[in-house]
């Protein structure tokens, strides 16, 4: 069951002039969350911002002897909740209630497990990638963004044993162009038999191509989308997917429970 607490920021990790990582005393969450969950952060008091803004989880902390002790959240400064977020400092405090929302399904040894992320799409694969790795489940990250200056923590995933596949649309770092195109690639040349999950997180431009790529290579694939929440509980109906049905008919989910892990071959992307 989600809770619904007031944390202090433990840290504030700048990336860049818009993006950070931002990192919370909230072992309850921290505890509870699985790959691929979100949270609901209000950034500060009052009625500016109204709603609290979704984010996944992006890395859970854990004290020598085991214990959770806190979480972060990959942050993109765009709007005024993302800004205050940015902003804030060590001792602040804001609103969070989660975990919340569908997880990855993770997948054992042999299959392997490739995570396609897009921009601010790397949010819910730090955790992935840590428990597929403990699981001994071979990950390939294919990372995609505008410039080099925008590829986020490689080292930490260099260090989990994660190969690591780049491309940035400047041509900047790794292959020119966008990540969907290696991915084709590598599916492609897969040796006969070859277990593999994709995992998807990014632009829903992003999603629709990776998803299309998967069933062309007839393998699966889950999507995290990212739709605009006003409750992450299912009460607004702010946030909804369209689906195709077992029996070919059209129908709407609410991501923030049947999702935001979605399966890629189920989803409505012409429409």
């Amino acid at each position: 069951m989600p809770v619904d607490l007031v944390a202090p920021v433990i840290a504030n990790t700048p990336l860049s002039a818009d993006y950070n990582v931002l990192a919370f005393a909230a072992p309850e969450i921290a505890a509870a969350a699985t790959p691929g969950q979100f949270v609901m952060i209000k950034a500060r008091e009052g009625c500016d911002p109204l709603l609290r803004r979704p984010f996944s989880v992006f890395e859970r902390f854990h004290d020598p002897s085991g214990r959770a002790t806190g979480f972060s959240i990959l942050n993109k400064r765009a709007g005024v909740s993302t800004g205050l977020l940015y902003d804030a400092r060590p001792g602040q405090v804001v609103s969070i209630l989660g975990p919340l929302g569908t997880p990855f399904t993770v997948v054992d040894a042999p299959t392997e497990g490739w995570l396609v992320a897009g921009g601010v799409g790397l949010a819910p694969f730090a955790v992935l990638a840590q428990v597929l790795r403990r699981r001994g489940v071979p990950v390939t990250l294919f990372y995609g963004a505008r410039r080099a200056t925008e590829l986020f923590y490689l080292d930490f995933f260099s260090d989990l044993g994660v190969t690591l596949v780049l491309a940035t649309e400047d041509g900047s770092r790794g292959e020119s162009g966008r990540i969907v195109a290696p991915l084709d690639r590598a599916l492609g040349a897969r040796p006969a038999g070859a277990g593999t999950m994709i995992y998807a997180c990014g632009p829903e431009g992003m999603l629709a191509a990776a998803a299309k790529v998967a069933m062309r290579h007839r393998t699966p694939c889950e999507v995290s989308v990212e739709r605009i929440m006003g409750c992450g509980m299912g009460g607004c109906y702010s946030c909804v997917v369209a689906m195709q049905g077992a029996d070919g008919t059209p129908h709407h989910v609410r991501s923030c429970i049947a999702g935001p892990v979605l399966a890629g071959d189920r989803i409505v992307w012409d429409h």
